[in-house]
């Protein structure tokens, strides 16, 4: 499943981490880093699901 999370993390940042831990503060952070810039959305999710 975390191979799953990772790729969606890859094209849809927010979403592979809503996956991983819901609507939490990592999930509004993620949608800010994702808007700011893809890929520190993309850093941020992988490293959000890697830590689990």
């Amino acid at each position: 499943m975390d191979i799953v999370r990772l790729i969606i993390a890859i094209i849809l940042p927010p979403l592979g981490v809503f996956l991983q831990v819901g609507i939490k503060g990592h999930f509004w952070l993620n949608i800010l880093l994702t808007i700011c810039g893809y890929l520190p959305g993309i850093i941020h999710a992988v490293w959000i699901i890697a830590k689990k």
